[in-house]
């Protein structure tokens, strides 16, 4: 730190910045150790939206099952891995942002500190609560229609462990980043960058942004895009009801 200044220098930055991702890499790699010797309590909730008691298929009174198999040697070995750090990534992530937020507060003034203090408060209830959108209803929604698809009726869908976890992981992990938006906007709009005016004249444009962004995501058919696509704009119009009482007009 100098000395005359009291302001840390660039080494002494790189280093804490060394420490904020060798603490979380660790902390992900703890809890991933932990999900790796209980593979049977892991998979019985990552496997539970293919069979017919899952909560979604008993509230829309559907009835919907899906059988996996497996094809390849290494196949399940690799999965476990995969699905143990992700749970692992999940777990960790509110020590994940208090490692960062750790990191950038001394840089912050005070106003900023309090601005940023709520959005990184913010943050950890918007992750979980996008991956359990994202686990709850928009990954049996695609499951339904990618089973229920056909090019024809002399192919039968035989869906393989691997071709399940490359669709469930996007659709739990993505889903919590995208519900960080409002952390962003409520960190921005405190901070006198983004105004709450900006974010309503932009409203035409947030429509557009989710309804492509729910293409890109589901399969693209209308009930499974609107099934994503009204939860994703309802954070922006939460966005902007955060940047109410921050900043005056």
């Amino acid at each position: 730190m100098d000395s005359n200044t009291g302001e840390m220098t660039f080494w002494e930055h790189l280093e804490a910045l060394r420490g904020t991702i060798i603490r979380s890499v660790l902390a992900v790699v703890a809890v991933s150790l932990v999900f790796m010797f209980i593979p049977s309590q892991l998979f019985k909730a990552v496997l539970w939206p293919t069979e017919p008691s899952f909560i979604f298929y008993n509230l829309a009174g559907l009835d919907f099952s899906l059988s996996l198999i497996n094809i390849e040697l290494t196949a399940q070995f690799f999965v476990h891995l995969k699905l143990s750090f992700l749970c692992g990534a999940l777990v960790a992530f509110p020590f994940i942002v208090y490692e960062i937020w750790r990191f950038i507060e001394p840089a912050l003034y005070e106003g900023e500190r309090k601005a940023a203090r709520r959005a990184f408060g913010l943050s950890s209830f918007l992750f979980y609560l996008g991956a359990a959108v994202g686990y709850l209803v928009v990954l049996p929604i695609c499951l339904m229609f990618f089973m229920n698809y056909s090019v024809s009726p002399d192919v039968v869908n035989q869906i393989t462990l691997g071709s399940y976890i490359s669709l469930f992981i996007p659709m739990v992990f993505l889903l919590g980043l995208l519900f960080e938006f409002p952390s962003a906007v409520l960190l921005l709009s405190n901070m006198g960058i983004l105004k709450r005016s900006q974010l309503r004249s932009g409203r035409k444009y947030a429509v557009i942004i989710t309804m492509v962004l729910s293409a890109l995501i589901t399969p693209s058919d209308p009930f499974s895009m609107f099934a994503l696509a009204i939860p994703l704009y309802g954070l922006y119009e939460f966005s902007i009801i955060l940047c109410k009482n921050d900043l005056a007009e």
